[in-house]
C-alpha cells in the first residue's frame, strides 16, 4: 500500500473533502474502466449516488442509536492511467473488496473511479485500532492474490469513524467532511444565500458597533468602577465545524470564581436532572442565582447588554447575527451524538429561535430542537425575522439571569 495513506483515527487527522470528478478528469480513461466502476452489481457494489445516500442514512441511524460506524475507503486513481489494464484492475479490486467483507456491510463506490467506499456497521464497543488493523489486514490479503505488486502499491486504504471524536485535551469536535459528501456540493441558491448572510453580518455588526460605542463606554467605566478586574470576558467556544475561537462579552462575574458550579450544573442540564422551576412546565437553562455574577453584571445580563462585544466576533466571521448559541468546550463532554449537529451544521449566532422563541425557560433538548429547525430551514428572510424580533425578546427580560 501507498506509505503516504494515513488512518484517520481521530478528528485531528487533516481531511480534505473529495472534489467531484468531472468530465474533464474522466476524460484519459477508456471507456473499459467506466464500464467496470459504474457496474458492480455482480460484487454488491452499489453506484456513487446510491452509496453515499446509504451513507447518510447510516449516519443518521448512529445518531438516535448511538453505535458508531466506520467507513473506509480505498484510493484507486491510479488505475485511471493503466487504459487498456484499467478494467481488469477495476474488477479484481471489486472482487478483493467483496471477499474481505461482510454481506452486511455497505460497499459502493465513494466517487466513482476513484474512491471505493465500504461502511462498517454494529463495530460498537471494539478497540478501534484493532479493528482497522484487522480490516486492513485483510483488505490488503485480498488484494495481493489479485493485483500485482506494482498496481497494489497505487492503492492507498483511509479509515474514518462516525462519530467524530472529541478531543479530549480540548475538548473540540472537529467535523470530518469525508463522511458527509451529501453536504459537499451545494447548489447555487444556497451559495447566494450564503453570500446575503454573511453580507447582512458584515454590516449589522459594523454599524451595531458604530451606533453601541457610546453605550459600550458607559458599561466599561460601569464595570471598572463596580468590580476589580478586566473589562471584557474571553472564554473559548467552539464554533461551526466544531472549530474552538476566543468568544467575548462584557465581564459580569468576579474575577476570582470557581466554574464548577456551572460545570457541574451545565452536565446535570443536558443529561435532564434539573428541576422544573416552581411553578413552570420547563427546565431553567442559566442558574437563576449565580454567586459569580456581580451586581453590575447582573444588570448587564437582566438586559444582555454583556453581550455586545459578540458583534466583534461576527465581524471577524466567528460568529453570525443569527444561529445557535456556541457552546463551552466542556459541555461536548455531555452531548449525545444528536446534538453535536447544533455546532456541526450553521455558524454560530448572537441571536436565534431559542433566543426568540424559548430562551432560558426550555429544557436543553428542545433547545436543540430549534437550532436544528433553523439548521434545515433557515434564509435569509427568516434571519430577518429573528433579528426582527429580537428587541422584544431582549427588553421582556423573559429568562435572562
Amino acid at each position: 500500500m501507498k506509505k503516504q495513506a494515513q488512518v484517520a483515527e481521530s478528528f485531528d487527522a487533516k481531511i480534505v473533502p473529495f472534489a467531484p470528478r468531472t468530465g474533464a478528469a474522466m476524460a484519459g480513461e477508456t471507456l473499459s474502466a467506466v464500464a467496470a466502476y459504474t457496474n458492480g452489481r455482480e460484487y454488491g457494489i452499489a453506484s456513487q449516488e446510491a452509496f453515499r445516500e446509504m451513507l447518510s442514512l447510516e449516519r443518521k441511524r448512529t445518531e438516535r442509536s448511538g453505535k458508531p460506524f466506520l467507513l473506509m475507503l480505498l484510493d484507486v486513481r491510479s488505475f485511471a492511467q493503466l487504459n487498456g489494464k484499467a478494467e481488469a484492475a477495476y474488477k479484481k479490486t471489486l472482487a478483493g473488496v467483496a471477499a474481505a467483507t461482510r454481506e452486511t456491510d455497505v460497499k459502493g463506490w465513494y466517487q466513482g473511479g476513484a474512491f471505493l467506499g465500504v461502511v462498517f456497521t454494529e463495530v460498537g464497543g471494539v478497540d478501534r485500532k484493532a479493528l482497522m488493523a484487522t480490516v486492513r489486514g485483510k483488505v490488503e490479503a485480498a488484494l495481493a492474490v489479485r493485483l500485482q505488486p506494482s498496481l497494489l502499491g497505487g492503492v492507498g486504504i483511509s479509515f474514518h469513524w462516525f462519530p467524530e471524536e472529541i478531543d479530549t485535551q480540548g475538548p473540540r469536535l472537529r467535523k470530518d467532511f469525508t463522511l458527509y459528501p451529501d453536504e459537499s456540493k451545494k447548489s447555487t441558491r444556497e451559495k447566494i444565500s450564503l453570500a446575503i448572510k454573511r453580507a447582512m453580518d458584515i454590516c449589522g455588526s459594523a454599524l451595531a458597533l458604530l451606533l453601541l460605542a457610546p453605550v459600550c463606554a458607559l458599561i466599561a467605566v460601569g464595570i471598572r468602577l463596580t468590580s476589580k478586574g478586566p473589562i471584557f470576558f474571553r472564554q473559548q467556544r467552539i464554533g461551526q465545524h466544531g472549530l474552538p475561537f476566543t468568544f467575548l462579552k462584557f465581564r459580569t462575574m468576579h474575577v476570582v470564581n470557581d466554574h464548577t458550579i456551572h460545570k457541574e450544573y451545565v452536565a446535570r442540564l443536558i443529561k435532564g436532572k434539573v428541576k422544573a422551576e416552581e411553578g413552570s412546565d420547563s427546565g431553567i437553562y442559566k442558574i437563576q442565582q449565580d454567586p459569580r455574577i456581580t451586581p453590575f453584571g447582573r444588570l448587564l445580563r437582566r438586559t444582555s447588554l454583556d453581550e455586545l462585544p459578540q458583534f466583534w466576533n461576527v465581524l471577524r466571521g466567528d460568529m453570525s447575527l443569527v444561529g445557535p448559541r456556541p457552546p463551552i468546550p466542556y459541555e461536548l463532554e455531555n452531548y449525545d451524538v444528536w446534538h453535536r449537529r447544533r455546532v456541526l451544521e450553521v455558524k454560530p449566532g448572537i441571536t436565534g429561535l431559542w433566543q426568540v422563541t424559548g430562551r432560558s425557560r426550555t429544557t436543553f433538548d428542545d433547545m436543540v430542537r430549534l437550532d436544528l429547525q433553523y439548521a434545515s430551514s433557515w434564509t435569509p428572510w427568516l434571519d430577518l425575522k429573528i433579528l426582527l424580533r429580537t428587541p422584544k425578546a431582549v427588553l421582556s427580560g423573559n429568562g435572562a439571569y
